[in-house]
């Protein structure tokens, strides 16, 4: 909204005024209208109020003492004794070539026994101050239920009641002139400010529909000042001013540039001699403490300063308005990523210009307008106005006494230097501290920083032509930064990495920006740092040769110990190998170490030097040499665009040593240094396989991780991935294309998750045809597993039902799995139907407890039925029915039970000695 909003005062009487359509008259349009608040308008007067000003009368039942407009939407809140009147912004359209704007009287909020001073009022937060006191409010939106609303008036009006049971500050009237009783002072934040004992009750004067909002008040802060002290008694002129309240808004983006998204809200207040900033947004703390060396008569702050008038000067502070903001944006702040200089760092005096008799100050855009009268005289009281103006965009100016009566009052309207030009003065004096005061060097350079940092996230400064100017100062003051931390020994010496990163800069820039040729040099902690996280990191920045070997002296002499993994770094990969390896040949004789060892044999294959790779490799074990590289896994693999490649050294070890290989890498797995899914592209391209082909050698890290996994998700993927791939190969009639590190019983005698072969499976196996003999590792594997109880059955299932018709293999693993499913009958079917040799070693491995009523229930019947049938041409199941199954049965049953199993037409000297057995077996117990 376009509008100016007066306190005028005329024959004794106190008028609130909203002017709409003024800067017409600017334009020598001299028609005004007036009309009353919510007055409705006819189409009639559309033409007429496109080239007039609008006066709009806003009645009040009590004289209005104060104003402030909310620089978000436009609402304007109305300070008057005892309450305060919030009026929302309307856009009426008259037609479709006419908009006008008009206020509506939303919410009262009465406040017990409170005169209002100054208010500001911003996104739904309230402050208000009297001469001591500040109190800072929120109006939260809750449902629209009736009960509800009752209830948040009931909780606001029943705030809780001083302890003491005493007297309010509020109604406490004295009666003795000669005693003066202050109160302590009082800082309450957040949920401590109710505690305030200032009531407050919400009155909604709108019409209710369903749209209407409602509001319940929180309280976000609470503090109470004291008259200043001296030896003369109590100072009466310490009062409160220039309150304010100051939205930052989301940094500007092209796509967003329609949009202002409140991100963070401050609070300013000013005593005398003591300014204080708050941050009252997602936190409500004190950021900042201004001190002036005279007393103020008024204060404005804007994001990137704070100007002071006092008696006789216009000062200007910085503020930590942007550096609060900031962290409020990003998550990312304070971290090895982005930096940001602190909230708590210490409040600079910029500039500081004389003027006769400043009297008020407001501030638009880069302006800022100072009113001053030549006499210094201030023959009217500054708390009592005759005419109070303001803008929605300035909290207004403020005119001590009618300007036509008295002479020398004076408007200034002073530029403010720009960002960048401002930026540059404040680098350019840094440099006068940079070999002498370190942390002053520090100090300024983050002044500049935030205030280009706060032109950034300014809106406005989206269409700006500075816009481009601006980011590039911002990269620049990071650079300069990053200089500082990585040159000067500070405590802070760890923000030299989150600087440079955010300067731009690559490794190669930054090492020219520090290195000077030919001086001995000392680093400073800041550049080790640096260095070190940038190497560790996967870059895509590879160092020149000369380059490279700089950064290898510059460890060696700084920080020895990071050689070994400094050389491993990618970006090193230019590096002199055999350069390298005398470095650490001289590290190695105060720090030895497998690492060390590993890296200079892998410095010894660049070299193409395999006597000296055999020489240090032999220098340890296997198992030592496997967790020598958990200490530096880039020795293996390395990043590139989060693409996982292995190393000259891995595809050596792969040709050489492929069983250090597997083990090194479960290893790294298991130490959380590669994951699963990047172990599989890892071997893969070392095997230079397509995506869906599989190697053997990640087949045989997946056995070996099989064997130290715990845990279990993990575990039955890999249980997975190794059926599969079992089944494919026998499936196929695929033999894998390197001999396996692990046989069937290397697997089986090392790991819990590989079973001993069941004596049935064997038993089926070995009237298998020699065709399989090829496969027999893969067999034996896949059927090991299933013997075992740890794969789920039911996920591997649709795998397995590719080898259903696969000869003795598939019915062996087709029985298996019908067991582990705990489908006896189907498996003895089975077995009968295609192995019925093997049918009673089944029964005796697998019916067993509350299984073995299916051996005389399915499985004796079924072989009596079948023997005699065939008669005596079969002695298998002869020998099986006599010498197995009912040699169980005659154990297990009681005679009588025993006895209605045997067939009716069966061969009485067949079965008599079962029968005499159990019979014996009987009268022994």
């Amino acid at each position: 909204g376009d509008y100016l909003v007066t306190i005028e005062e005329k024959s004794k009487a106190t008028f609130l005024r909203a002017y709409m359509n003024w800067r017409c008259m600017s334009a020598g349009s001299s028609r005004v209208c007036v009309r009353m608040v919510g007055h409705k308008m006819e189409e009639s007067y559309s033409e007429t109020l496109k080239e007039q000003m609008s006066i709009v009368e806003m009645p009040l039942s009590d004289p209005p003492l104060c104003v402030s407009c909310c620089p978000v939407n436009g609402d304007l809140l109305v300070g008057c004794k005892n309450k305060l009147v919030m009026f929302c912004l309307k856009y009426l359209v008259i037609n479709q070539n006419l908009t006008v704007l008009d206020f509506e009287r939303s919410l009262i909020l009465h406040v017990d026994n409170l005169i209002p001073a100054e208010v500001a009022f911003c996104a739904r937060h309230i402050a208000i101050t009297t001469e001591l006191d500040v109190l800072i409010l929120k109006l939260e939106l809750v449902e629209q239920s009736a009960d509800r609303t009752e209830q948040c008036a009931r909780r606001i009006n029943t705030l809780e009641k001083p302890v003491d049971g005493g007297p309010s500050a509020h109604t406490l009237q004295l009666e003795l002139d000669e005693f003066i009783i202050c109160q302590k002072p009082v800082e309450l934040l957040g949920e401590e400010s109710k505690m305030c004992e200032i009531p407050i009750t919400l009155e909604s004067t709108e019409l209710p529909t369903e749209d209407t909002k409602r509001f319940q008040v929180c309280y976000l802060l609470f503090r109470r000042f004291t008259p200043d002290q001296s030896p003369f008694g109590f100072c009466e002129e310490t009062k409160l001013h220039s309150v304010q309240l100051l939205p930052v808004y989301q940094t500007a983006h092209e796509e967003t540039e329609d949009k202002r998204e409140l991100l963070s809200l401050f609070c300013f207040f000013s005593l005398p001699y003591v300014g204080y900033l708050y941050s009252v947004g997602k936190l409500v703390e004190l950021i900042s403490t201004y001190q002036y060396s005279e007393k103020s008569e008024q204060a404005v702050l804007t994001p990137q300063f704070l100007h002071v008038i006092t008696s006789e000067n216009l000062q200007c502070f910085t503020v930590r308005c942007s550096a609060a903001a900031a962290r409020d944006e990003d998550p990312y702040i304070d971290t090895t990523v982005k930096a940001c200089p602190p909230v708590a760092l210490d409040v600079c005096t910029l500039r500081m210009q004389l003027f006769i008799g400043p009297r008020a100050i407001c501030h638009f855009k880069n302006h800022i307008i100072l009113l001053t009268k030549a006499d210094t005289e201030d023959i009217t009281e500054r708390r009592k106005p005759t005419r109070r103006m303001l803008s929605r965009k300035a909290d207004g100016i403020k005119s001590r006494t009618n300007s036509e009566s008295e002479p020398g009052w004076n408007l200034y309207i002073i530029n403010t230097v720009s960002t960048i030009q401002l930026y540059r003065e404040m680098v350019d004096y840094s440099r006068t501290y940079e070999n002498v005061k370190t942390e002053s060097c520090i100090h300024l350079l983050s002044e500049a920083h935030l205030l280009v940092r706060a032109a950034i996230m300014d809106p406005s400064s989206l269409k700006s032509d500075e816009k481009e100017e601006l980011l590039s100062a911002f990269r620049e003051s990071c650079a300069f930064l990053g200089d500082c931390y990585s040159r000067f020994d500070t405590k802070d010496y760890h923000l030299a990495l989150p600087y440079y990163r955010m300067s731009g800069l690559s490794m190669t820039e930054v090492l020219e920006r520090l290195i000077s040729e030919g001086e001995v040099q000392t680093y400073a902690r800041g550049f080790i740092f640096y260095l070190t996280h940038s190497l560790n990191e996967d870059l895509n920045e590879e160092l020149s040769k000369e380059s490279a070997n700089k950064v290898l002296q510059i460890f060696y002499l700084a920080d020895p110990v990071q050689l070994p993994h400094i050389l491993c770094s990618p970006c090193m990969k230019n590096v002199c190998p055999l350069t390298a390896v005398k470095y650490l040949q001289k590290v190695e004789k105060i720090m030895p170490s497998v690492v060390l060892t590993l890296t200079k044999a892998f410095m010894a294959l660049k070299m193409g030097d395999l006597t000296m790779y055999e020489h240090e490799m032999d220098s340890y074990k296997e198992t030592i040499l496997a967790c020598g590289f958990v200490g530096q896994p880039k020795l293996l693999r390395q990043r590139k665009e989060g693409i996982v490649i292995p190393t000259e050294f891995a595809v050596h070890l792969k040709e050489m040593q492929p069983g250090l290989l597997v083990a090194a890498i479960v290893a790294l797995h298991e130490n959380s240094k590669i994951e699963l899914e990047e172990a599989d592209a890892f071997f893969k391209m070392l095997c230079s396989n397509s995506e869906n082909t599989i190697p053997q050698l990640l087949v045989d890290f997946w056995e070996a991780l099989l064997v130290v996994c715990s845990q279990e998700e993990i575990l039955q993927e890999l249980l997975l991935r190794v059926t599969s791939q079992y089944v494919w190969r026998l499936s196929k009639q695929q033999l894998p294309e390197t001999k396996p590190l692990k046989t069937a019983e290397d697997l089986i005698n090392s790991c819990n998750h590989f079973g001993l072969i069941f004596p049935w499976v064997a038993s089926i196996m070995s009237v298998e045809s020699p065709s399989n003999e090829d496969y027999h590792e893969d067999i034996s594997k896949l059927q090991s597993l299933l013997c075992s109880q740890s794969i789920n059955i039911a996920s591997a299932l649709p795998v397995l039902e590719r080898l259903a018709e696969a000869g003795s293999v598939g019915l062996t693993i087709h029985v298996l799995c019908k067991t582990r499913l705990g489908k006896y009958e189907e498996a003895i079917d089975e077995l009968l139907k295609r192995c019925p040799d093997a049918a009673v070693l089944y029964a005796q491995h697998e019916l067993k407890d509350d299984n073995r009523a299916v051996l005389w229930n399915k499985l004796l019947p079924e072989l009596c039925k079948r023997t005699r049938l065939t008669g005596k041409g079969c002695p298998v199941l002869i020998s099986s029915l006599k010498a197995e199954t009912l040699s169980v049965v005659a154990m297990e049953l009681e005679l009588r039970d025993f006895l209605s199993l045997l067939p009716e037409d069966g061969t009485a000297a067949f079965f008599l000695p079962h029968l005499l057995h159990c019979s014996q077996r009987r009268l022994l117990t």
